[in-house]
């Protein structure tokens, strides 16, 4: 059983993030308060919300508003606020941008094995992505779920009565898709993205045999 990752892995998403998060960068410096500084400010609410709020773009536009509400020191205008709903508009349409690769190679996957995909966000934003990916029909299951964690891996060794040692978890974040997927006995697959939200960066332990490291995601066909 190989169980795929979305954003970031089987699709790009992280990268439209940190063009609006560029843009909202440029708008609130000044004088004394850098690009850095503001990051900084930006990172540490969407620490603090993804716990409570969870993920995706209405969560992203709303930790925005926090950060200027924060950095002007009072609520954000009506300008302000006008401003950062226009930022929807880069979530929106029915399209995603596949990562190289993937369709043929997933193809190739499905003849061999039983696929299952898991993402973690808001259900109706994933579930647009999930179906203008037009991947759905090589995936046994698509599981969305509010977080990755230990309990998530579990639930889905108990649905499926999954073998550890012939279940990967295919993915670019240590975080969700790496760390709580070996915690929970499976092996794991790590495709780094150069985009991946410094949110979902963790170390892992280079000494794990269990971790296969890859560099793109057509290398799948050489190990499985």
């Amino acid at each position: 059983m190989l169980i795929f990752d979305a954003d970031d892995t089987l699709w790009e998403n992280n990268v439209i993030f940190e063009r609006v998060i560029d843009e909202f960068l440029e708008w609130m410096v000044r004088p004394g308060l850098d690009r850095a500084a503001v990051r900084t400010v930006l990172d540490g609410i969407e620490a603090a919300n993804a716990p409570t709020l969870g993920y995706g773009s209405k969560v992203f536009l709303h930790s925005l508003g926090e950060c200027v509400a924060r950095l002007r020191g009072r609520a954000a205008t009506a300008e302000e606020t006008a401003r950062i709903a226009g930022w929807a508009a880069a979530f929106a349409g029915d399209r995603v941008e596949l990562m190289p690769g993937v369709p043929e190679t997933l193809a190739e996957l499905a003849r061999r094995h039983e696929l299952l995909l898991l993402t973690k966000g808001d259900t109706e934003e994933q579930e647009r992505k999930v179906a203008a990916s037009g991947l759905t029909g090589h995936f046994r299951g698509v599981h969305i779920v509010a977080e990755k964690d230990v309990a998530t891996y579990e639930r889905l060794k108990r649905a499926y009565d999954l073998v550890p040692d012939e279940t990967w978890m295919i993915g670019n974040s240590p975080k969700s898709d790496i760390l709580p997927a070996r915690s929970a006995g499976l092996n794991a697959v790590f495709i780094p993205h150069r985009h991946t939200w410094v949110l979902e960066h963790d170390e892992l332990d280079p000494d794990d045999k269990k971790v296969l490291h890859l560099s793109a995601f057509q290398e799948l066909l050489r190990h499985f």
